[in-house]
């Protein structure tokens, strides 16, 4: 599935993910959500408190910053090599159990793409379902 992103943050994709384990028909299995890219990532957080989102983006810029002298991949941009390094610390797949034909999330959890370009773009979700 393509998912567009308009810039640096996490977008909420749950509904998305849902909507394919329903078109499926699985009851049971196993839900696996996969990005296509370098310069973004998956994860499963809080979606009740936009707060969270918040501080886990500013805590994520503060740790890997752009414009470090140490970087030396710059051929795409000074958000580039961070956003590498962003997707190296988080994750390009999650997995995800099925019960009753639904998502077996937690009352407060989301799944969430985690753009890492300030341009953002069309990202490539790919979902695989194993009943």
């Amino acid at each position: 599935m393509k998912i567009q992103t308009r810039g640096k943050g996490l977008l909420e994709i749950t509904d998305k993910i849902e909507a394919a384990v329903r078109e499926s028909g699985a009851r049971e299995g196993l839900c696996t959500v996969f990005i296509r890219h370098t310069s973004a990532s998956l994860t499963i957080q809080e979606n009740a408190d936009p707060s969270a989102k918040r501080d886990l983006e500013a805590w994520l810029e503060r740790l890997v910053p752009e414009g470090d002298a140490i970087y030396t991949h710059v051929t795409e941009g000074p958000d580039d090599m961070p956003a590498h390094i962003k997707a190296a610390l988080t994750a390009t797949s999650l997995s995800i159990p099925i019960v009753e034909g639904r998502l077996a999330l937690g009352t407060w959890q989301g799944v969430y793409l985690w753009e890492h370009r300030r341009r953002g773009g069309a990202r490539q979700v790919v979902v695989h379902i194993t009943p």
